[in-house]
């Protein structure tokens, strides 16, 4: 039985006190592999706590990939302790292979129709941007800073916003960065496109599949050779990865769009330990919508435990503010800082001075934390009234719901049960786009249309969607698929 020391948790809450100490009996090999632990009501009777307590701390380490759950005979420590020991591989460079041509991408096409639903965008809603208080903060700015407004900003971006991304990452993502490892882009795709400039463009880039199609576009723009590389349901999976000698890897570990997979702890170790065998093997680490997490704390993430210069991070300020808000950031090791202003150093950031002005004292005022708290609310119950729309319809029959404890999209799996689902979805998706319903199959965003299961599902991207109209969709979404044929 697990037995703790409560009086040792200090200001750590029971739930991270135990998630804690779990985790490093785990790691310093006191529960050892598929070894059982004991129930969640015999652990929170044995150490005087509730179970939700317990629950909490085994959901956390479930997700990180440090134990996992069998049904009905309980929860056991993973094969993760034989991962967790860094070790430095040195191998030769090796030939880069032929280029795989991507093919399969999102439809894109321009067309004048409209939807009452999109669940294909990213647009933000009327009254979900804090405009007001963001027109606040530009007079301040503009009364304050009017000299250094007129000065040149170099490629790294004004130290201001780069030290106010430092404490914000340190107090949400509880990373230790300094402000000459922050660069500043406009959008994530420029940051992409001098990634590829400083790296070098005879590197092979691999991305996930299915993935994120614009930055395969822009990696191939940029005459990179771009090759996909399949995840599965722990995320990228790293032996394919080795197979095709890439040198630098798009990742999206903490919520990968579209799948929605949380890449656990022992891939992220694996994915690592891939990094550190080559000294020139890179991982990009995309953290596009991080801050909408519903269940549990963040995920560490891979920068956080990288112990060799090895993981670049990059983030955006579009998902949480506005799409229309084009400011984003990345995190270079300390080594590579240096390099790239060796390289790069004569650009001039691309974002204005006055913009990055506004934002430095928006994160220092605490308004960006407010907003972020507010939308998760927001967002929290957008998804809780869709949820429970769909489950109480004529969708319930046909669709199963996955992946909907994250980021601001879920899936809609077709039932096995149902005939043809492959078939099926594509007829239903024609049939809810002439209802005025716009929406996205999981098999689009594949880039060879090799999918890993039968399974066909629905991409529901909810962003965009109105709390007031989610009973007028589903309605809708219910009535074409009844339109179809009789649901079993």
């Amino acid at each position: 039985m697990i037995t703790l020391d409560f009086e040792k948790r200090g200001d750590q809450t029971l739930t991270d006190f135990l998630y804690n100490s779990i985790k490093k009996q785990i790691q310093e090999g006191l529960l050892s592999e598929k070894e059982k632990l004991p129930s969640k009501r015999a652990l929170s009777q044995h150490l005087g706590i509730s179970v939700i307590t317990v629950q909490n701390a085994y959901s956390q380490l479930i997700d990180e990939g440090y134990i996992f759950s069998i049904e009905k005979k309980g929860f056991f420590v993973s094969d993760i302790a034989r991962h967790l020991k860094k070790t430095v591989r040195h191998s030769e460079e090796k030939e880069n292979p032929a280029h795989i041509q991507l093919s399969g991408q999102v439809s894109s096409q321009i067309t004048n129709q409209t939807y009452f639903a999109d669940f294909t965008s990213n647009a933000a809603l009327p009254g979900t941007s804090p405009f007001s208080l963001w027109s606040r903060t530009m007079r301040q700015v503009l009364s304050s800073e009017n000299e250094k407004l007129l000065k040149r900003t170099d490629v790294f971006g004004t130290l201001e916003l780069r030290r106010a991304i430092c404490h914000h990452l340190k107090a949400f993502r509880n990373m230790d960065i300094s402000e000459n490892q922050v660069i500043i882009g406009a959008g994530t795709e420029s940051l992409y496109s001098m990634l590829v400039q400083f790296l070098g463009r005879d590197d092979v880039f691999a991305v996930e599949n299915p993935g994120y199609h614009k930055a395969a576009e822009i990696f191939k723009l940029n005459g990179t050779k771009c090759q996909p590389v399949n995840i599965d349901e722990h995320g990228i999976i790293v032996e394919e990865l080795q197979k095709i000698n890439a040198n630098v890897v798009h990742v999206s570990p903490s919520h990968h769009f579209p799948s929605g997979v949380i890449m656990n702890f022992k891939r992220r170790t694996e994915l690592l330990d891939w990094a550190y065998s080559c000294k020139n093997h890179f991982i990009i680490e995309d953290d596009y919508d991080s801050e909408f997490r519903f269940t549990g704390k963040p995920l560490p993430t891979l920068q956080s435990i990288d112990q060799q210069d090895r993981v670049i991070y990059i983030n955006t300020f579009s998902k949480t503010l506005s799409p229309s808000f084009r400011i984003s950031y990345m995190i270079l090791p300390q080594s590579l800082a240096i390099d790239f202003s060796k390289k790069l150093g004569f650009y001039s950031c691309q974002v204005s001075s006055f913009e990055q002005f506004t934002l430095a004292r928006f994160i220092e005022e605490g308004h960006y934390e407010k907003h972020i708290n507010r939308m998760k609310n927001y967002y929290r119950s957008l998804r809780n009234n869709l949820i429970t729309a769909i489950e109480n319809s004529e969708l319930s029959k046909v669709f199963s719901i996955h992946e909907e404890d994250s980021g601001l999209h879920f899936l809609l799996t077709i039932r096995p049960e149902i005939k043809n689902p492959s078939q099926t979805a594509r007829e239903i998706q024609k049939r809810w786009r002439q209802e005025g319903i716009n929406i996205f199959l999981l098999s689009e965003y594949f880039y060879d249309k090799k999918k890993l299961s039968a399974a066909e599902s629905f991409v529901v991207n909810y962003s965009g969607i109105r709390r007031d109209s989610v009973g007028k969709v589903i309605l809708s979404m219910s009535r074409a698929l009844n339109d179809l044929y009789s649901t079993p």
